[in-house]
């Protein structure tokens, strides 16, 4: 059994920031794969079915994002989750809109609700989808930066990016990590400019 967190806030005011990136591909994914994510036990709302036949947990931590980990953390000792059999899908600063990265482990780069996972998990051993948002301009902070909705110009460019980090999930399920990394871990966005 796989467990697919996507990392975000709860709540309306929260439902298109750059920080609730991780939800919406959980909820698309939910989608493809005819999966009903309800809330649940386990500060989540949660949805269990199968994605290239394997069975999976599909979970929207409810705890907000700095204690991510919390929810994690309840899901995989409750269902006798490996750490390395669980996906992470979440904001990443480091690239543009559309671009991702997968990878295994490794540092958490400050992401609050990544260092929540390691530190209940009790390490890094989990797969990360991390997805690009872009950085603020220079002066911005980048608290408010990833709290804040998505431009008009980047909200074009989400559905495509949402759709590919779905394939993603599918794809490190369905053929394994390495696989997945060489067909992802491709830069394929310029920056946006003008508005973010």
């Amino acid at each position: 059994m796989k467990l697919i967190a996507g990392l975000g806030n709860p709540g309306v005011r929260y439902s298109y920031s750059r920080h609730n990136i991780g939800f919406l591909v959980l909820d698309a994914l939910a989608r493809m794969e005819d999966i009903e994510i309800s809330r649940g036990k386990f500060d989540s709302c949660i949805g269990r079915g199968l994605v290239s036949r394997v069975p999976v947990i599909l979970a929207k931590p409810q705890t907000f994002m700095n204690l991510s980990g919390v929810a994690v953390g309840k899901l995989a000792e409750y269902f006798g989750i490996n750490t390395e059999d669980i996906i992470v899908v979440h904001d990443d600063m480091d690239f543009s809109i559309g671009d991702i990265r997968i990878k295994m482990g490794g540092g958490t780069a400050g992401h609050k609700g990544l260092i929540s996972i390691v530190n209940h998990l009790g390490g890094p051993e989990f797969i990360r989808i991390r997805l690009g948002i872009g950085r603020p301009v220079a002066g911005r902070m980048a608290e408010d930066y990833v709290l804040e909705r998505f431009s008009k110009r980047e909200m074009q460019a989400l559905p495509h990016a949402v759709e590919r980090a779905c394939d993603a999930v599918i794809e490190v399920i369905s053929s394994g990590l390495h696989p997945a990394m060489n067909k992802f871990n491709v830069r394929i966005t310029k920056e946006l400019n003008g508005e973010v």
